[in-house]
């Protein structure tokens, strides 16, 4: 890196792939720089999009990107219900959702804008007894995590089709759109999980304007 970016660090505005951690991505860059890399904001391995990483000086602004509006393109499967509330879990329940329409998604959707509490998925990286909230799901233990505050700027219904709700969100940190998914389906009378998830834009960060992971050895910046 050149001596200003030695001072003020750097922001890789990054597409993470599905299927890998947010730590992966990280671990990625590490190999091919030398300084401190962390990152702003987790994604889960089943979701994509933009994923911010800090280099060097950089990672001292790490709590202030996190706190930047987020923007997500989601998609909710209605009528089944997975322990871990997205794609990559086990399916323990089932609801017939065939009559849920177009109009039926427009009326609820009110409910979730502006300022609400959700529960956060059991499945989840918060801490709980000093252990991770996932590793008890997994052990089978009881998880019961606290309500949270969150905002919901926007909700676009982009398309509903074959029991499945394609919607643009605008949230603030901290909100959980497994959790959206859950409750949004339960006020429709059934059950849902989230089909797939991806971050279309933190801040002034864009998909439009984010790296591939097979650009990063192209990149000036990460030479050393």
């Amino acid at each position: 890196m050149s001596n200003h970016d030695q001072k003020s660090g750097l922001v890789l505005n990054l597409r993470k792939p599905i299927g890998w951690t947010s730590n992966d991505v990280v671990q990625f860059v590490k190999r091919r720089a030398a300084v401190k890399v962390g990152h702003a904001g987790t994604l889960d391995p089943f979701a994509d999009g933009v994923l911010l990483v800090c280099l060097g000086a950089a990672t001292k602004r790490a709590a202030h990107l996190m706190g930047l509006v987020k923007e997500y393109d989601a998609t909710i499967e209605l009528g089944i219900e997975t322990d871990t509330l997205d794609i990559s879990g086990r399916i323990t329940k089932r609801m017939n959702a065939s009559a849920i329409r177009k109009k039926n998604v427009e009326q609820i959707i009110p409910m979730f804008i502006g300022d609400i509490e959700q529960t956060p998925p059991q499945y989840s990286a918060l801490w709980m007894n000093g252990q991770r909230a996932y590793w008890l799901a997994r052990e089978g233990r009881e998880v019961a995590l606290a309500r949270r505050r969150v905002k919901i700027h926007v909700i676009n219904l982009m398309a509903v089709e074959e029991c499945r709700i394609r919607l643009q969100i605008v949230c603030s940190k901290g909100t959980y759109i497994r959790s959206l998914a859950r409750d949004m389906a339960l006020a429709l009378g059934s059950v849902g999980f989230l089909r797939s998830l991806t971050r279309t834009r933190v801040g002034d960060y864009t998909l439009a304007t984010a790296n591939s992971l097979t650009r990063l050895t192209e990149l000036e910046t990460l030479k050393t």
